[in-house]
């Protein structure tokens, strides 16, 4: 669907604030006109197709690669998240393990810790001003079950092999130094992240991927992929390459045959005005570590390089049949909760007006673990499912794809993340029910921690399930 400039502004706070035209409008490129042939498609004009499509014509400068975008370049997930830049995958360590070995598991970590800083590199060097400032993940445990499964995982943590410089325990004052929210019991610092704007990174990375002759298509809807062919919506022109990428995370429901690969799961956020320093001189956030508590109903949040308050969470409804409804991202009842929550951290900000509120959806495969993989037979690589922790892991994704693809023997190629193969979600309404019962535990768990100070048993399966 298309959108004009000012549009697609309101869909983020992130968009809304990148430099436009002489008229201020922030438009799309041109459309797919005629039927092509390249030698690499990809579709999906977010941080998975973007890299992939970065590093191909860096390995390959001499290959013909096409991106195909439904709208804009960081329309999606990409252009609204969070703006955390975090090395880590949404999938627990041993989910990796158990198809390798503790070792491979450990190397994929790692280099995906890694990849914060190559994303920091790119930047550098593409001169991308995305405001990256590499503050570390700050979660706090806000009541006493909090508490208890932070010291938990520290413990696991050093078991598995990651050293104080990785991860480390805080204690409440550590942990109020960084972030001063109310009821601080402890914290933790996980040190491989960084607080960026998305929609900046995104855009950046569209214009340096142009610059070396790689034709971006926007506005222009994909409706089905087929072996050797992606074919557009409405009978429009049809794109022929030998290999083709599918990077449409939360939209693959859109595509012919893939209603049932990623469920769109809804995160909405918040904006506050810019805030003056002696704000933060009460709340901290200095160095801008991004920073959340560790209740099992996600939130999020950074200081933004203008110095606001980019706060988040998920709550809002999975919609039947994994719709996407523009509609639902000004979902008032959860941007009102998730201010609310904000307020609960910061009673400071109580006063302080918000200038936006937004939302969009990432993608969750059934299997709860990002991969990237490559099917030669059939001509198609695939990456994504990342579960919201997408900024750094396609950073890591475009680089893999771009080696199995090129044929390139590389350490990347042999990660216990590729080829992993989830199975296709259940047909409704068994879809809608695991979803809703999973999002009603973990608002329940969260409710009895807090009320009664002990872990809830629920909320432990849940998590164990998930992850």
């Amino acid at each position: 669907m298309a959108h004009d400039g000012n549009a697609y502004r309101e869909l983020s706070l992130w968009l809304d604030t990148l430099p436009g035209d002489p008229t201020g409008e922030l438009t799309a490129g041109p459309p797919l006109a005629d039927d092509s042939e390249v030698d690499v498609a990809i579709v999906g004009g977010g941080f998975t197709g973007l890299w992939t499509a970065y590093y191909l014509a860096e390995r390959r400068p001499e290959l013909a690669i096409a991106v195909v975008e439904r709208d804009i370049c960081g329309f999606g997930a990409s252009g609204r998240n969070g703006g955390w830049c975090i090395g880590e995958l949404a999938s627990g360590l041993e989910t990796y393990a158990r198809r390798s070995s503790h070792d491979e598991a450990m190397r994929l970590a790692r280099t995906v810790a890694a990849a914060v800083d190559e994303v920091a590199r790119v930047t550098d060097v593409e001169g991308i001003d995305c405001g990256f400032a590499k503050g570390g993940a700050v979660y706090l445990a806000r009541n006493a079950a909090q508490a208890k499964r932070q010291r938990e995982l520290i413990a696991a943590e050093r078991a598995k092999g990651f050293n104080e410089n990785e991860i480390r325990y805080l204690d409440a004052d550590e942990a109020r130094g960084h972030v001063n929210a109310t009821d601080v019991r402890s914290g933790i610092f996980f040190a491989a992240a960084a607080a960026l704007d998305p929609a900046r990174l995104v855009r950046g990375l569209a214009e340096a991927v142009r610059s070396r002759g790689v034709a971006i298509h926007e506005q222009t809807a994909v409706s089905a992929i087929e072996s050797g062919r992606v074919v557009t919506a409405h009978g429009g022109p049809v794109v022929r390459a030998p290999m083709i990428v599918r990077a449409t995370e939360g939209y693959s429901r859109s595509l012919a045959g893939e209603r049932r690969t990623m469920v769109p799961l809804y995160s909405l956020m918040v904006a506050t005005e810019p805030l003056e320093q002696a704000v933060f001189d009460e709340i901290g956030l200095e160095g801008r570590p991004t920073f959340a508590d560790d209740r099992y109903a996600v939130i999020y949040g950074q200081r933004t390089a203008d110095d606001r308050i980019a706060f988040g969470g998920r709550g809002v409804p999975y919609l039947f049949g994994s719709r996407i409804d523009s509609a639902t991202e000004r979902h008032g009842p959860t941007h009102r909760l998730i201010h609310d929550t904000l307020v609960e951290l910061f009673p400071v900000l109580a006063d302080v007006a918000i200038t936006h509120r937004w939302g969009g959806v990432l993608g969750a495969p059934r299997n709860w673990t990002p991969a990237a993989a490559i099917d030669r037979a059939h001509g198609l690589a695939t990456a994504g499912g990342y579960v919201g922790e997408g900024v750094c892991a396609a950073n890591l994704a475009g680089r893999t794809l771009a080696d199995l693809i090129t044929e390139t023997d590389s350490e990347l190629v042999t990660l216990p993340w590729v080829n992993v193969v989830s199975r296709k979600w259940e047909p409704e309404p068994l879809r809608w029910l695991g979803v809703w019962g999973t999002r009603r535990v973990m608002q329940h768990a969260d409710r009895v921690e807090y009320a009664s100070e002990k872990e809830s048993r629920l909320g432990i399966l849940a998590s164990q399930l998930l992850s």
